[in-house]
């Protein structure tokens, strides 16, 4: 455990990660296991490794449902949907893609772990962040349906602009996007 979070604080994730698998594999029920499956989740999410960081998030959260830091693993598998799966030109460009210009998906699925994070734990040091950050996707998804009811109009498809719009009033009725 101890060569696993000098990997971390040295920010080699694969070799950390590497540790923290030998560990488990070797103590499945020793002290240290949960914690280094709660590691895993982030030391995946910062090698760039998204699928791999929900998997493990979505192991760790299977589980231990009743884990102290169980809202960690929530809070981590927003912020790995929050931050999406960077591509080729994000890495070599540095190019920033807005929120509402990507596939929702991501967002839905990040909002939705957000959620069940405060409706779960409250009380959580990582609640009012996850507040946040729902308020932000909001506002995102609505300004993904205006963007996709623009691009309607754009192409002279009325009618699914309109019903992008509706559906946008209906369901986003407190953002910005609305104006």
């Amino acid at each position: 455990y101890k060569a696993a979070r000098e990997q971390m604080a040295q920010g080699s994730w694969p070799e950390a990660i590497k540790y923290f698998e030998q560990l488990e594999s070797r103590y499945p029920y020793g002290r240290y296991t949960e914690q280094a499956q709660l590691e895993v989740i982030y030391a995946h999410y910062k090698d760039d490794e998204p699928a791999l960081a929900l998997a493990a998030a979505d192991r760790f959260i299977r589980l231990h449902p009743t884990h102290p830091n169980v809202d960690y693993a929530y809070y981590l598998k927003g912020l790995i949907n929050f931050h999406g799966e960077k591509s080729i030109i994000h890495a070599l460009f540095g190019f920033q893609e807005e929120m509402w210009d990507r596939d929702p998906k991501a967002a839905r699925e990040s909002y939705n772990a957000f959620r069940e994070l405060v409706e779960r734990f409250p009380r959580s040091r990582y609640a009012s962040d996850a507040a946040e950050r729902m308020r932000y996707l909001t506002d995102a998804q609505a300004r993904y349906e205006v963007h996709v009811a623009k691009f309607y109009m754009d192409r002279g498809a009325y009618v699914a602009a309109v019903n992008r719009c509706k559906y946008t009033i209906e369901n986003y009725p407190r953002t910005p996007a609305i104006e």
